[in-house]
């Protein structure tokens, strides 16, 4: 049976914007963080590097997934966002272990998010 363009798994969440609104204060500290020290050469400009991507990744999902439609790059994108964040937990660990640990119930998030974001695909795959 084909799925339906647009179909959502049934374990989809809906208060998906009551979890943003409780991580984003979390990721403006740890990323803010992260960025004003690196500035300040107090922390390697390398370990900035993962945050700046996961920033950019997860700006993008929404437009890549609701803008333009495209679950296959919206997918690859939230591949993206999830690896940084582990990219992050270790770069930053020697530096900044509550940073890392702050990265946790993003980490927890963001692996359900990519489930759900991979399912929706699955579920759509080969749907014009």
């Amino acid at each position: 049976m084909p799925a339906v363009a647009g179909a959502r798994p049934a374990s989809a969440p809906s208060t998906i914007s009551l979890i943003w609104t409780l991580l984003y204060p979390v990721i403006l500290v740890s990323f803010g963080f992260v960025f004003v020290k690196a500035f300040q050469r107090k922390l390697p400009r390398l370990v900035a590097l993962p945050f700046a991507i996961n920033l950019i990744a997860n700006v993008l999902f929404m437009p890549i997934f609701a803008g333009l439609r495209n679950v296959p790059l919206a997918a690859a994108d939230i591949v993206v966002v999830w690896a940084t964040i582990l990219w992050c937990v270790v770069a930053v660990w020697p530096h900044s272990r509550w940073v890392a640990v702050a990265q946790v119930p993003y980490l927890v998030w963001v692996s359900l998010a990519t489930v759900l974001q991979l399912s929706m695909t699955a579920l759509n795959w080969g749907t014009p």
